[in-house]
């Protein structure tokens, strides 16, 4: 008991020091990482203490070493990880990353601080007020409404008043789309009430009733309230303010029946349509295409056609908005013929198909397997200059790699990476994966090479797409190679690929190639396996958060924090800022386990078994097995 009792005191006194000496050990353990060998394992440094009572002191080799490595997001995100006590301090922390206020005041630094990883609301408000403080000209509300986007969307509704107080003392008033944020942040949230009595009362001091109607901001909230499907309660507002003041127009009431339309709900269409003439407005094209879209998701696709025949018969030029609802319905009922054939007719009427149209007309050829029409209307699509996202190109690919030949989906990889599209890491997984079941192993390397170009890094999945490709067609010596190099990078194949590669060298009679390669994933495993057998090391994993965002977390992380682990990673930009996060991380949040765990961090410590662990001395020998680490959490 004394002697827990003696190692609690000390582990206080050691971290009572300057946070600052953390960083001077983070960044001199990356240049350890950037300048090893990647076949020799790293060492990190224990941390250095320093008694300087000032936290927020960096020296000109640390920010140097750090504009190199992070980007100017990283490096003030990486300020309140250090936890600077006040105002001033946090301030001049901020003011030594050599930053400019006005470079953090950019959209892009804006985003990527405010709103990835796991900020908080006081670290949000705080960034934002040294940042509109040391700007020279204040900044625009488009810039502003970036920070209130970011507390919506995390619910830090308590925030929302400190930010706008910010805004409003710089000269900054908040306008209509401020206050259509914070509505739509508290609708998304189920604070439905708090967002409608916005309508009467300041609740957060937006003050935007001194510019704003009275009518534009109902308007924004019958927006929201459709938009986050809450169409009855919407519907019920818009009924009760017909006999007041408001004056209701189209756009209301158009957004009123798009949202009934979404649900099918014809009669309720019919009944504001109605509503509609009754007060004396005149349905547009808008409504036209809303009664028709809710005709179609109510399998009434015959009279959905005769309404689109009726509006153009009346003298409304049809808009590709029309168009598309017409097409949908007849995709929604099978009928891919009249869909052609009034794509067609949008094209010869010089309504210009939108990518929603592309979208959902190659998905639905691709359902229904009908692999070339789908690859005619993407190159139509190319053509015509529209470019799809990531996430879209990852969705025609999909569907491909699941029937047939990988020819098909080889062709939209290589029309969209010609056009200049980004591929996602889940569309060259799932490229490689059927690459190489049908043999091609070529293709498989010659993607690989691609892949790795684009700034994606290899991870264990890939590593064994490969292997298994090159057995499949006998090469068995690239495939020892290639394991050799993932062993290299920390990574452990499955036993299922490795048995795979073992049985075709034992076939080809190469049994001293099979046999040294046994040597290398035995010794690979063991060191990946030992250390997790500790009962200290699976306290440890779980007790430690290293990283508390999970919506951050992801198999690169995974995969980054097991090559490091072993030393052999070879650094890049990307690995780079992983470590340093995660070695940042772990060094703020670790004191508070070690007073109740008695678990060291940057010392060694004695526990109860005997041994002596430290925190450096784990993480160096940290095996390499993704999701584990996600599993214990």
């Amino acid at each position: 008991m004394a002697r827990r009792l003696l190692l609690l005191h000390h582990l206080r006194r050691r971290y009572s020091v300057s946070v600052s000496s953390a960083e001077d050990m983070v960044v001199s353990s990356l240049r350890i990482l950037s300048s090893a060998s990647p076949s020799e394992p790293t060492t990190l440094p224990p941390p250095t203490i320093h008694p300087d009572p000032d936290a927020t002191a960096t020296s000109p080799t640390t920010t140097a070493a750090a504009a190199a490595l992070l980007s100017p997001a990283d490096r003030l995100r990486g300020v309140f990880l250090l936890k600077p006590p006040g105002r001033a301090a946090l301030h001049r922390a901020l003011s030594s990353t050599g930053i400019d206020a006005a470079a953090a005041l950019s959209p892009e630094v804006l985003s990527g601080v405010v709103s990835h990883g796991n900020f908080s609301g006081a670290a949000t408000v705080d960034f934002f007020d040294w940042a509109i403080a040391n700007s020279k000209l204040p900044p625009s509300v488009d810039t502003c409404n970036i920070v209130i986007r970011a507390l919506g969307r995390r619910k830090f509704f308590a925030f929302f008043e400190p930010a706008l107080e910010i805004m409003r003392k710089n000269g900054v008033s908040p306008d209509i789309s401020t206050l259509e944020i914070i509505i739509d942040s508290l609708i998304a949230a189920r604070h439905v009430n708090t967002a409608i009595q916005l309508i009467n009362t300041d609740h957060f001091g937006l003050g935007v009733w001194q510019t704003c109607q009275r009518k534009e901001i109902f308007t924004v909230l019958i927006n929201c309230l459709c938009r986050r499907s809450h169409v009855g309660l919407a519907s019920s507002l818009l009924q009760a303010s017909r006999g007041e003041t408001i004056d209701l127009d189209n756009h209301m009431y158009n957004e009123v029946i798009g949202g009934w339309a979404r649900f099918g709900r014809v009669d309720k269409v019919e009944h504001f349509w109605e509503t509609m003439l009754e007060d004396g407005l005149v349905p547009d094209q808008v409504s036209y295409c809303h009664l028709i879209e809710a005709l179609g998701r109510a399998n009434r696709a015959e009279e959905a056609l005769q309404v689109f025949e009726k509006m153009v018969h009346e003298g409304y030029c049809p808009t590709t908005m029309a168009y598309n609802a017409l097409i949908f319905n007849f995709i929604s009922v099978g009928d891919f013929d009249r869909c052609i054939k009034y794509y067609k007719d949008m094209l010869d009427n010089n309504c210009p198909p939108n990518i929603d149209t592309y979208r959902k007309m190659i998905r639905a050829f691709l359902r229904e397997r009908k692999v070339a029409d789908a690859l005619q209307m993407f190159d139509e699509m190319l053509s015509r200059g529209i470019l799809p996202s990531t996430g879209m190109i990852t969705l025609f690919i999909e569907p491909l790699c699941t029937f047939g030949p990988p020819h098909a989906a080889l062709l939209i990889y290589k029309r969209s990476r010609k056009a200049g599209c980004r591929i996602s890491m889940k569309a060259y997984k799932l490229l490689l994966e059927r690459l190489a079941m049908f043999g091609k192993s070529g293709t498989v390397l010659q993607i690989w090479e691609e892949m790795q170009e684009s700034g994606h890094p290899s991870d264990k999945e890939i590593y064994e797409f490969i292997v298994n490709g090159l057995c499949n067609v006998g090469k068995v010596d690239a495939a020892v190679s290639v394991v050799e190099e993932s062993i290299r990078k920390g990574f452990c194949l499955g036993r299922v690929v490795y048995g795979k590669l073992n049985n075709k060298l034992l076939e080809m009679n190469k049994v001293e190639t099979a046999y040294n390669l046994f040597k290398k994933v035995r010794d690979a495993r063991v060191i990946a396996n030992s250390l997790f057998q500790h009962p200290l090391m699976r306290l440890w994993c779980q007790e430690i958060d290293l990283i508390t965002d999970s919506s951050v977390w992801n198999d690169t992380y995974d995969n980054d924090l097991s090559a490091w682990a072993h030393g052999r990673h070879q650094v890049n930009q990307h690995s780079v800022r992983t470590t340093y996060s995660l070695l940042i991380t772990d060094w703020s949040c670790a004191e508070l386990e070690a007073d109740s765990k008695g678990i060291g961090v940057g010392m060694e410590t004695s526990c109860d078994m005997g041994s002596e662990y430290s925190f450096w001395s784990m993480a160096n020998t940290l095996p390499n097995n993704p999701g584990l680490i996600r599993s214990l959490r």
